[in-house]
């Protein structure tokens, strides 16, 4: 056995891909530019998606470290790439894929209370406490916003959409924040790791 990975700079770094996707795609949408975006986003989504599964999926059954990590980070990115893939591939066929949102909007309450956990049970503290609230609670709120997908980009609504866009960009940035300079560090301590 190889001992234990971190494999967590790069499940940031694939869930800051996913939420740009999705950001893209919300804005696509809002200029009523749908062709355009199944034709540019829906194959990256469903790689990124894919790899968002099988990485989420990897840490909510695998990860080694004690305490709830798995399902403060594994479970949601599981769902979330989950949700990414089969979406993306509704979307390529042809098929409506507001359904979607509707599991996104439930996906979201499990993030916001991931959120909740955080504050109260002090699951992240110091430097890294804000950076991580802040992406639970931005990709919370935009998967909470999600079904806003069902209603028409006309009028008032459309606004709705740039709200949702700019709230996953937020999302997709503090994720790439966070994953970049978790690679800085965990190169450097893992630099001289030996599995035992």
């Amino acid at each position: 056995m190889a001992g234990f990975i971190d494999s967590l700079a790069i499940m940031l770094i694939g869930l800051g891909m996913g939420l740009l996707l999705v950001a893209l795609y919300v804005l696509f949408a809002a200029l009523g530019k749908i062709d355009a975006a199944k034709e540019k986003l829906a194959m990256p989504a469903m790689a990124i998606g894919f790899f968002d599964f099988i990485s989420g999926f990897l840490m909510a059954f695998t990860w080694p470290l004690p305490g709830g990590y798995n399902m403060l980070f594994g479970d949601p990115l599981l769902m979330f790439g989950l949700l990414l893939f089969i979406g993306s591939f509704m979307f390529y066929k042809g098929k409506d894929p507001s359904l979607m949102t509707i599991l996104s909007f439930l996906l979201g309450i499990y993030v916001i209370l991931g959120a909740y956990a955080m504050v109260v049970d002090q699951l992240e503290t110091g430097a890294n406490f804000l950076p991580a609230f802040g992406l639970y609670l931005s990709s919370g709120i935009g998967a909470l916003l999600s079904p806003i997908l069902i209603i028409k980009p006309v009028g008032a609504s459309k606004v709705l959409y740039y709200i949702e866009f700019i709230i996953l960009i937020v999302a997709a940035f503090v994720a790439f924040f966070i994953g970049y300079n978790a690679l800085l560090h965990h190169l450097v301590s893992f630099a001289h790791y030996y599995p035992a």
